[in-house]
């Protein structure tokens, strides 16, 4: 499973670099009012890590991704789903 989730990390972050994915309604929503901004989902999955996985979906895996918004100090949460393109689901600042 280890094996699996460095993959799947990976195929995130070539993703995000080659601009392959799609954001949901309910992530734009959701960073809106966490006043998130695209570069800090980028900047989270570049320098994330797959925290929990949801298997429980028929739609398919989802993966959640803790790592740092582009001022390297804010810690951002993002969920994803394959679906072809990488998709986000839903973004959230994480507050202590």
């Amino acid at each position: 499973m280890k094996s699996d989730l460095h993959r799947a990390m990976e195929l995130m972050r070539v993703a995000i670099l080659s601009q392959n994915y799609v954001l949901t309604p309910h992530a734009v929503l959701e960073m809106q009012q966490d006043n998130v901004d695209v570069v800090d989902m980028e900047s989270a999955i570049l320098t994330g890590t797959i925290q929990r996985v949801f298997d429980d979906d028929p739609r398919g895996r989802r993966f959640e991704v803790v790592g740092k918004g582009c001022d390297l100090t804010t810690s951002i949460g993002v969920v994803t789903r394959f679906v072809g393109p990488l998709l986000i689901i839903t973004v959230y600042e994480i507050r202590p």
